[in-house]
C-alpha cells in the first residue's frame, strides 16, 4: 500500500494516484473491458473498495453509454464490527471520501454512484443481473469477502467477470479462502491469476481464455504458465517489466516545459584570440604609433623600391 497524496494536490496521471494497481492488472483490467465492449455486452460496472480511486479511474474511463458505474467503502465511516473497524484503522486511516472524489473528477467529468458504507449494502442498492464487471477489494476478513462474493453472484450478468483482490498474499489468508471456496463449491471459474488478483466467471471461461492466451504469448513482457486444479484451467501470468498501458492524462496534467536551447561553445583557445585587424586599420596604427624618424625611414625605403 502506498501513502496517500497531499490533501491539496491533484494528480497529473493515473501513476500519480496511490494505490497498489500494477501495470499487469491495468492491462488485463484494460483487456477484459475492451473485450466485452467488442463482444457486445453491456452492463455496469461496481467496485467495492476505492481508496484513492486508481483502479475506479480506470474502470470509469470503460462506461459505455446508457452503463452505470458504482463504487462502494466505508470512507470515514464506521465498520459494521470491531474486526473491520480495526482494519479500517490500520491500513486506510487516511482514506478520506474527499481524496477519492478529487482524484475521479481530475479524469472525469461526474462521480459515479457512491455507495458510503459497508459492503453488505450494495445487493440493496444495486440490481440483480445487471453488473458485467465487478472489481471487489474491500475487506480483506473471511466473512466479509464471503458475503462480497454471494452477492456479486447475484449482481453479475452471466458472462460477467469478478476480479477479487489480494487473493494469494501472505496477509490477507480469509480473502483466500473465500476465493478457493467460491471455486471449488460455489461455481465460481477461474479465468486467469495475476500475481495480486483472482480473475473469474461463473459463465464459461474458455473462450475468454483462449483468446487471452493468444494475446499474451505475443508479448515479451509477460511470463506465463497454465496449470490444471480440481478440473480447473489455471491461467498464471506475471509482470516481466510491463509497462502500464495508455491512459489519458487527468485536466491537471503539465507538459514539461522544454529545455532551453544552449548557445555553441567556444573553445577557450579561439576565445582568447585577439581579432586580426584588418590591412587598413594595421596602416592606420603603424602610423599613429611609429615615431616619427621610424616613419620617414619607412617612407624613404617605399621611395627606393618604386
Amino acid at each position: 500500500m502506498t501513502h496517500a497524496q497531499a490533501i491539496d494536490t491533484h494528480p497529473g496521471e493515473l501513476a500519480d494516484v496511490p494505490g497498489w494497481f500494477p501495470a499487469l492488472d491495468q492491462t488485463l483490467f484494460t483487456w477484459l473491458l475492451e473485450q466485452q465492449k467488442t463482444s457486445g455486452i453491456k452492463g455496469d460496472l461496481l467496485e467495492l473498495g476505492v481508496y484513492l480511486g486508481k483502479s475506479a479511474i480506470l474502470l470509469g474511463h470503460h462506461l459505455q453509454d446508457g452503463e452505470r458505474f458504482t463504487v462502494c467503502d466505508l470512507f470515514e465511516g464506521d465498520a459494521p464490527d470491531d474486526a473491520n473497524q480495526a482494519e479500517s484503522a490500520k491500513s486506510y486511516a487516511s482514506l478520506t471520501q474527499q481524496a477519492f472524489e478529487r482524484n475521479y473528477l481530475s479524469f472525469h467529468d461526474t462521480l459515479p454512484t457512491v455507495i458510503t458504507g459497508p459492503s453488505s449494502l450494495v445487493d440493496e442498492k444495486v440490481a440483480p443481473d445487471s453488473c458485467r464487471f465487478i472489481h471487489i477489494d474491500a475487506s480483506h476478513l473471511y466473512e466479509h469477502v464471503h458475503g462480497d462474493i454471494g452477492a456479486a453472484h447475484d449482481i453479475l450478468l452471466p458472462e460477467g467477470v469478478l476480479v477479487l483482490d489480494d487473493f494469494r498474499s501472505e496477509h490477507t489468508p480469509g480473502v483466500a479462502v473465500a476465493a478457493w471456496e467460491a471455486v471449488l463449491n460455489r461455481g465460481l471459474r477461474p479465468i486467469c491469476l495475476s500475481t495480486q488478483k483472482l480473475y473469474a466467471t461463473w459463465g464459461d471461461p474458455e473462450p475468454l481464455q483462449e483468446e487471452l492466451l493468444a494475446m499474451l504469448r505475443l508479448r515479451t513482457d509477460v511470463g506465463l504458465s497454465v496449470q490444471e486444479a480440481a478440473g480447473h484451467r489455471l491461467i498464471r501470468t506475471r509482470s516481466r517489466g510491463m509497462k502500464p498501458p495508455a491512459f489519458p492524462p487527468s485536466r491537471h496534467h503539465a507538459e514539461p516545459e522544454p529545455a532551453p536551447v544552449r548557445a555553441p561553445e567556444v573553445s577557450a583557445s579561439r576565445a582568447a584570440r585577439p581579432a586580426r585587424p584588418t590591412p587598413s586599420v594595421a596602416r592606420r596604427l603603424a602610423k599613429d604609433l611609429l615615431p616619427p624618424v621610424l616613419t620617414r625611414a619607412v617612407r624613404r625605403a617605399r621611395t627606393k623600391r618604386s
